[in-house]
């Protein structure tokens, strides 16, 4: 009876250690056959829907287990996305603006289930295009159409500014917008050069004129300088100075002139006139 005990219990002990494996296969052959398990990628997060309920909780990236025909996983991707729209809207002035704007935003990873409880997967169309609009267009009705091409970084802040916090209701972080254009009509395009064309016209006529006042500012000292220098010279010519003159002038005659006396037919020798033959040698 011993002998025939022993190969029994042998046989449980295997058996024992058999079990779990088979087990742990089994398992393995379930969630295969009836896919108990998803794997999230990366740049993603799951959202794990349970009866109909979504769940608290939500997957990271990689492997995770789920219970088959009860608890499905939703992937939703939380990488930056692009959202690129023409919008059309009215500057204070009431000039039409046609604006390219491009927006970088992508959702809060820890309260995607939130979003897709709420909004769904279609928040793109449901929430992000109808806030840039709303966004554009109030910040554009602040500016006039000029000041819009003007101050187009203080515009791009603010329009970030109001449209980030639309966005952060609705569990998205905005990263950065571009607004890469403002188109006006044709009408206000041709204004907008006439008037800089006149404004151009206007700095050069200012120009000119100051030029002119410059020219005649210094005409008018010149003119002053010539008249002080006169004034002076008036004031040091005496009665001695032109008789001096006079001397020098004579005495400069008398060294030109080379000892001839003038032709003269019939009479005495004339008498020479000092001062006019000086004139004449000057």
């Amino acid at each position: 009876m011993e002998e025939n005990s022993t190969p029994t219990k042998s046989k449980k002990k295997l058996l024992w250690k058999i079990i779990p494996i088979i087990v742990v296969i089994a398992l393995i052959a379930a969630m295969v056959g009836f896919k108990g398990y998803v794997i999230v990628e990366p740049g993603n997060r799951g959202v794990v829907v349970e009866l109909g309920k979504v769940n608290e909780s939500v997957m990271g990236e990689g492997f995770h287990l789920k219970v088959p025909f009860i608890q499905d996983v939703i992937p939703i991707d939380v990488r930056v996305q692009k959202a690129q729209s023409q919008q059309t809207t009215s500057s204070r002035d009431l000039q039409i603006v046609n604006t390219t704007i491009a927006v970088n935003f992508r959702l809060d990873p820890n309260n995607v289930n939130k979003l897709y409880q709420e909004v769904g997967l279609e928040y793109k169309e449901k929430v992000v295009d109808p806030a840039i609009s709303e966004s554009l267009k109030a910040v554009t009705a602040q500016y006039t159409a000029e000041e819009l091409i003007s101050k187009r970084s203080e515009v791009s802040s603010k329009v970030k500014e109001t449209l980030a916090k639309k966005m952060t209701v609705y569990y998205m972080k905005l990263d950065d917008i571009n607004i890469t254009e403002f188109d006006f009509s044709d009408e206000f395009n041709q204004a907008i050069e006439a008037k800089q064309i006149a404004e151009q016209q206007a700095k050069k006529a200012t120009l000119d004129l100051q030029r002119i006042e410059v020219e005649a500012q210094q005409k008018i000292a010149q003119a002053k300088a010539e008249a002080e220098a006169l004034k002076l010279q008036k004031d040091l010519i005496t009665p001695e100075l032109v008789q001096l003159r006079q001397i020098e002038a004579q005495l400069e005659a008398i060294k030109k002139w080379d000892g001839k006396l003038p032709t003269v037919t019939g009479g005495t020798v004339p008498f020479i006139d000092v001062n006019s033959l000086s004139a004449a040698n000057k």
